[in-house]
């Protein structure tokens, strides 16, 4: 069930979300500066690919407080309109009964969306 969830996924822009994504990594890795926000972002792409039966863990304490600053900097920057949005079409999708499923994985890209730092995909 997994598979074809995440076959539908790509195919109703799913594997667009991903694109953007990368394209935004590679963008964000242009400057030394950017390079850990573009690490998040290719985080973002990975889960926009296989959202199916990917889990979000947290890593624990191994960044410590650079991981709750770089959370902050990355809300303030952008993080918060892209959990926002995601939000939207996870509500949008939980209207109709086939949707649900797609929207509980646009809710878990919001969480990640949110506070990048610190989580893993599992």
């Amino acid at each position: 069930m997994k598979l074809l969830g995440n076959i539908l996924w790509l195919l109703f822009g799913g594997i667009v979300t991903a694109i953007e994504y990368a394209l935004s990594s590679l963008l964000l890795m242009i400057t030394i500066i950017g390079i850990p926000f573009g690490l998040q972002t290719l985080k973002l792409a990975r889960l926009a690919l296989w959202p199916f039966g990917s889990n979000l863990t947290d890593t624990g304490n191994s960044g410590g407080c650079l991981n709750v600053m770089m959370n902050i900097v990355w809300l303030i920057c952008g993080g918060f309109c892209i959990s926002i949005s995601h939000v939207f079409f996870g509500l949008l999708l939980c209207i109709t009964i086939i949707g649900i499923p797609f929207g509980r994985q646009h809710f878990k890209m919001a969480g990640l969306a949110l506070t990048p730092f610190g989580k893993a995909i599992g």
